[in-house]
């Protein structure tokens, strides 16, 4: 190799090159770290509804330091995500020495079990609510399910004007709802087997049968849908009678 000139250039050449690369990126490194690029400016350009200003300063005035081209972004961004009502977070560094902040907030949809809440996407997310919200009560992990189902069934029992305000779903898989709007709640037993359908027959019978003897003064307070040809309907105060169900 020392013999042949051709080898020789291209090594110096690489090391050459190196050696420019390495200074170039030591420039860079002091050139980020002046004053001038000093982070002074950091503007919170979605005026938040839910989110505590005093909580996104807080979080800002602790957590970011640096200039604009040291400050760690993740780090950033993960702090804030922290704070109640916070969905997503998103920065856009503006030379020299401004920092922009997007923030999305969380949607309320439903409450979640005892503490929690869900957003319009579906997601479980923690914060103080004090509003008129559905409950939805389920295993974790099927929030994203329970909220399409909460869509369909809500969409369905619309012309009812009958209002969801619960969406259970057991750990066996059996669905239950309730719903306001007629002359009193309503409970409604879905079971495991092709809930949307059985839902469905529902709403088409309605008008005729529970509807019906609402007009005529009888309450019902719960219906089950988890029969072969038909559902069953209990009048608050009258005993009820076994009858053969199906098995969802």
């Amino acid at each position: 190799m020392w013999d042949d000139t051709r080898q020789l250039n291209l090594a110096a050449g690489g090391l050459a090159l190196i050696a420019l690369l390495l200074f170039a990126w030591g420039g860079l490194a002091w050139l980020a770290r002046q004053p001038v690029f000093a982070l002074r400016e950091v503007v919170v350009t979605t005026p938040p509804t839910r989110v505590s200003p005093a909580h996104v300063e807080a979080v800002i005035r602790d957590e970011f330091s640096g200039t604009l081209f040291t400050l760690d972004l993740v780090r950033a961004r993960t702090a804030l995500s922290r704070v109640p009502w916070v969905r997503s977070v998103a920065l856009r560094r503006q030379a020299p020495a401004r920092l922009e902040v997007a923030i999305e907030e969380h949607v309320p949809l439903a409450r979640w079990n005892e503490s929690g809440l869900v957003n319009s996407e579906g997601e479980v997310f923690v914060a103080d609510y004090d509003g008129e919200l559905p409950q939805f009560d389920a295993p974790d992990g099927r929030s994203a399910e329970v909220t399409a189902r909460y869509r369909e069934w809500s969409d369905l029992l619309a012309p009812l004007a009958l209002v969801v305000q619960q969406v259970a779903l057991s750990a066996r898989g059996a669905w239950h709802l309730r719903v306001a709007g007629g002359a009193s709640p309503l409970a409604i037993e879905l079971g495991r087997d092709d809930p949307s359908q059985r839902l469905a027959r529902f709403v088409a019978a309605y008008k005729g049968t529970v509807g019906a003897l609402a007009r005529a003064g009888t309450r019902i307070d719960r219906v089950d849908l988890r029969y072969r040809n038909g559902f069953a309907a209990r009048v608050p105060g009258l005993p009820e009678l076994p009858a053969r169900k199906t098995t969802g």
